[in-house]
């Protein structure tokens, strides 16, 4: 784990860097989930992943970063300090992987600074505003409600969720009992309100090559079949992974790895 200083926040962006081959892999994961715990056990089941240098990025607030409390966690500020790692590691022309809202901050990273990012894959990436079930729950909060009792009540719903035999809850309760939650608020309030343009906006106006994979548990439902094929009629490649749903990190790992190999190399 490493430490890169934000000067403005006066606070530390916190990240694993391994080193292995160019393109660099730069991995952003969901809504305050830590990047290396998102993330490691899927790099680590496929050669072809491993052979790149990764850096696994914990945003602002999120898993060993930092969550100052003058920074407002937008979309946009997010992939502020991320391009201001990328710039310190004297980095460009990565291939960003964005899960959930991490896809939506790499959408916008790729907007703000071009220069940083030479494709993108995204993993159910929130690509309008409005957010998702639960960061509209969170979003629908007081922060200062959210802060003194909605952010324990969720944790130990996902936990009790996880004692009733939901192991992906179970590993989000232990992610996100982590996260600060002051910043869990003001991220899910940026990830409803979006960007503008918006980031389904900004990803059809890209020209680098583009992925998006969906959990197939995903796929009956309307908005997943809807934008599968709005994505493939734009040029985008759309992939899915067996056995696994949204949270496809924690349902199937191989076959996200089998997937992202696919989409890094095509």
């Amino acid at each position: 784990m490493k430490s890169f200083l934000l000067q403005e926040q006066q606070a530390y962006l916190r990240y694993e860097d391994l080193s292995g081959e160019n393109p660099t892999y730069v991995y952003l994961s969901g809504l305050m989930m830590a990047a290396h715990a998102s993330f490691a056990s899927i790099v680590a089941e496929h050669p072809a992943l491993v052979r790149h240098r990764s850096v696994f990025v914990d945003l602002l607030g999120s898993g060993f970063s930092d969550g100052p409390k003058d920074f407002g966690y937008s979309l946009e500020e997010h992939a502020n300090t991320v391009a201001m790692l990328l710039d310190e590691l004297d980095l460009r022309g990565c291939s960003v992987i964005g899960y959930s809202m991490g896809g939506a901050v790499a959408i916008t990273l790729a907007a703000i600074r071009p220069d940083l990012v030479s494709r993108l894959v995204l993993m159910e990436a929130n690509l309008d505003p409005g957010g998702g079930m639960v960061s509209r729950s969170i979003a629908e909060q007081t922060e200062e409600a959210f802060c003194s009792q909605g952010f324990q009540t969720l944790i130990e719903s996902w936990r009790q969720e996880g004692i009733d035999g939901d192991a992906v809850s179970a590993t989000t309760a232990g992610i996100l009992q982590v996260a600060t939650p002051h910043a869990l608020h003001r991220s899910a309030v940026g990830l409803v309100h979006g960007t503008q343009p918006t980031m389904r906006e900004r990803l059809l106006e890209m020209t680098i090559p583009r992925a998006y994979i969906f959990g197939e548990q995903s796929l009956p439902d309307p908005w997943a079949r809807d934008l599968w094929d709005a994505l493939a009629s734009e040029g985008i490649q759309v992939l899915s992974v067996p056995n696994a749903g949204h949270g496809m990190a924690w349902d199937n790992p191989s076959g996200v790895a089998e997937a992202l190999n696919t989409a890094l190399n095509a």
